[in-house]
Order: C-alpha cells, then structure tokens, then sequence
C-alpha cells in the first residue's frame, strides 16, 4: 500500500505514559526515546534520542492531568522539537483536551481557551490532531489543521450491552448531557431520564429540581463524557435514591477527578463508576467500585488507519 509519509513513530509526554505504551503494543512499535526535563526555574527542555528526519510521528499528551498547564506545554514543546528535526508529519494525539468548557464567550469579558488551545497547538507545529469525546463538538472546527476526534461511546455502551442489566434507565446528570444520554439509551434500548439541575448566580452551587423521566424500581446508568469534582454526578446519584431507583451506575469517558471527587464518589451511592482511562487514574483515585476501560485498542487502530490512509469513520461503522 502507497505511503504519503515515512516510518510510523510513537512519541509520549509525560501525562499518561502507560496508556502510550498500550498504544505503542498494540501497533507493535517502541516508543521513541527522549528526555523531558524541568530545571529548577520551571522551564522544561526536550531532547529526543534519535532523528524523526521523515518520519509520521504521534505524540501522545492528554491535558486533563495535573498539572495541567505544565502538561500543555510539555506537548507545544515536544511538537516544535518534533519539527525542529523535520519530522514528515506530527499528529497531536490528546485523549482529552483541557479548557474545552471554555468554549464560547458566554458573558462579557471573557476568553475562548479552547481556540486559544487549538492554536496553539497548530502554531506548534502540528499537521493534525485526534482526540477523544470533546465537551463540545464545535472545538474541531477551532483548528485549522485536519483531525479526528473519536468517540468512547461504543466501548462503554457494549461494557454494559455485556452486562445484560435488567429495567435499566440511562439518566443525564443535566440537560447539557441529555443528547449524549439519549444516544446512550438508544444502543442500550433503554429508556431516557433527565434530572434539571439550577445552578446558583455565583455559579458555585448546583440545586436538583426535577426528574424528567421514570426511576422508581429500575437500575439506573449516569451518562456524561467526564466526572471532574464529581459535584453534579453525586448530587445526581442521591437524587436518584430519592426517587425510588435500584442500583445506580455511573459512566463517562474522561475521569478527571478533581478534588473533592475521590471523597464525594466514595460516599455516593454508586454501585459501579465506569471510566476509560484517557487520563492518568493514580493509585489513590482508584475505588473498589471503579471499573477503568482501556481506549488504548481504539486509539491504536485510529493512528494505524491515519498512518495508511484508511478511512477512521469507517471503524464506527463497521
């Protein structure tokens, strides 16, 4: 098969290494060699162990891990040294993309961080970008530069296809996950409840008004793309108690787990969290009721397809 570009290159930073390395397995490629370094003033430094002269290279940084911002420049720096060496063609590959809430000037004075970030990486060096179940779609039209961004609705939705639960109802935390959640409830046949929530002015405190939808007696699965202080997914969870339902599962691609999340999931009446690991989930996020699928296959399949020029739609409608 026709090539447009040299040998296939793993490269990662240092924000999710073990999920690179999953990658890197199942393509069957080591990873690249390089040193990242922060000196004491904070500025950090990267050197690669071998030319990339030519070469399709991945560089493999989700942004979501803290530190975040550290975790940012750690992939434009590695991009421009990628560059620097004349690369053929450098993918930024980030599971998932910080500051995409920030995604529209929805008051005055105010940025949009998610273009910013997109330019970013473009200005970087950056051919393309592939990405994970963004918090809103419109961020690929952000970048000026072709990309993917590829789903974990599939993975998740055939972990509890497999389960086989029964009267299960897909529940959205808040009207914003109602389309996801809707989706959700279609590839399990299930029925779609949603809770509305308020948000107080000060934007600091969240209030459960109502449940839209039928619970009562029934196993219910809390869908979103993210748990981040686990704030509106707890709050959903006891609300759900509430209201009658049996056992109550969560679900969600990206498990940021800001503070206080650890401590509100583990108090919430969840039987089971489900969660891919698109981030890095350090030993002491991990609780007894977490389930973390890998996406590890997927990406994999996705860069191979990139790599060779096969269609990546193609994949979710196979």
């Amino acid at each position: 098969m026709f090539k447009m570009y040299g040998e296939l290159a793993i490269y990662s930073g240092t924000a999710n290494p073990e999920l690179a390395e999953e990658i890197a397995q199942y393509l069957g490629v080591p990873l690249g060699g390089r040193d990242i370094i922060q000196f004491p003033n904070e500025n950090l430094f990267v050197r690669l162990h071998s030319s990339v002269r030519a070469k399709d290279v991945f560089v493999i940084q989700p942004t979501g891990n803290s530190p975040v911002n550290q975790n940012i420049m750690e992939l434009l720096i590695m991009i421009d040294t990628l560059r620097r060496d004349s690369a053929g063609r450098i993918t930024a590959v980030v599971p998932y993309f910080a500051y995409g809430r920030t995604d529209k000037k929805d008051q005055p004075r105010v940025p949009i961080t998610a273009r910013l970030m997109a330019n970013l990486i473009t200005v970087a060096g950056a051919d393309r970008f592939l990405t994970v179940d963004l918090h809103a779609g419109q961020i690929t039209g952000f970048f000026d530069i072709p990309g993917d961004e590829i789903t974990a609705f599939h993975l998740l939705s055939d972990y509890f296809i497999e389960k086989n639960l029964e009267d299960v109802v897909i529940v959205a935390p808040d009207i914003g996950a109602s389309r996801r959640a809707r989706n959700f409830a279609e590839k399990l046949n299930a029925p779609l409840a949603i809770v509305e929530k308020r948000r107080s002015l000060d934007g600091k405190k969240t209030a459960m008004l109502n449940l839209i939808g039928e619970v009562a007696g029934r196993n219910a699965i809390i869908f979103d793309d993210e748990i981040d202080t686990a704030g509106t997914l707890t709050q959903a969870a006891h609300f759900l108690v509430e209201k009658g339902a049996r056992d109550i599962y969560a679900c969600a691609t990206h498990a940021i787990l800001s503070p206080p999340a650890t401590e509100r999931l583990r108090e919430a009446p969840l039987k089971e969290i489900v969660v891919t690991n698109t981030v890095r989930i350090p030993p002491e996020k991990r609780l007894p009721n977490m389930t973390i699928l890998s996406i590890a296959p997927l990406l994999g399949e996705v860069i191979r397809r990139i790599h060779l020029g096969i269609s990546v739609g193609a994949l979710f409608n196979e």
